[in-house]
């Protein structure tokens, strides 16, 4: 029980840790790395708690699709990142009360998570499938609207991320299957009169 404790406290540490230098570091490919280690941490977590099969999804979905593509998004995008910091005090009073929100709100979660009728029920109780079909069973069930919801909005951070890197710009070559396929022979071969001893 007290490695299981330490394990608990050490994964939970490092998890907050990485959190928080997620929106604190300057260079966003380090926030993206600490995103990766705060994914990590948490499938830690998920196992501790006996949910081996939320820990997988965690670390194959978003380690191995969501993060990559946030790091392939912020490495194509070549943003200004310091013209966007810019003016980044005067923001300060109202990130400070959407803060305070969000800590009120976790302080509510918290104090409903800690009664008895809310407790988490052990793996045993999920019988012989497991987390993994008592989740199927729920995410298809009672809340399949919101699971087909959650879908869709990946799916569209998808499309926007391809829209956002397929922009059109000045000096980079880009291929044209059509124009390939409909050029002629007298488009694609140049003669040269190259006059003995003489190069081209």
């Amino acid at each position: 029980m007290a490695i299981t404790a330490v394990a608990f406290y050490t994964l939970a540490t490092i998890t907050i840790v990485s959190a928080f230098l997620v929106i604190a570091a300057r260079n966003p490919v380090h926030s993206v790395l600490f995103l990766i280690l705060t994914f990590f941490t948490t499938a830690g977590l998920f196992v501790l708690m006996g949910a081996e099969f939320l820990a997988m999804l965690l670390v194959v979905v978003y380690v191995g699709a969501v993060a990559v593509l946030f790091l392939f998004v912020v490495m194509m995008l070549d943003i200004d990142f310091a013209e966007l910091k810019r003016g980044f005090l005067s923001y300060l009073p109202l990130g400070g009360l959407i803060g305070v929100i969000l800590v009120a709100q976790f302080l509510l979660v918290g104090s409903a998570w800690v009664s008895p009728e809310n407790a988490a029920r052990s793996p045993a109780e999920f019988g012989e499938g497991g987390t993994a079909e008592a989740l199927g069973r729920i995410l298809y069930t009672e809340y399949v609207l919101v699971f087909q919801l959650s879908g869709m909005v990946l799916f569209t951070a998808m499309i926007g991320a391809i829209v956002l890197t397929l922009r059109q710009r000045e000096g980079v070559k880009r291929q044209n299957v059509a124009t390939q396929v409909g050029r002629r022979r007298t488009e694609a071969v140049v003669l040269k009169d190259v006059k003995p001893g003489e190069g081209i």
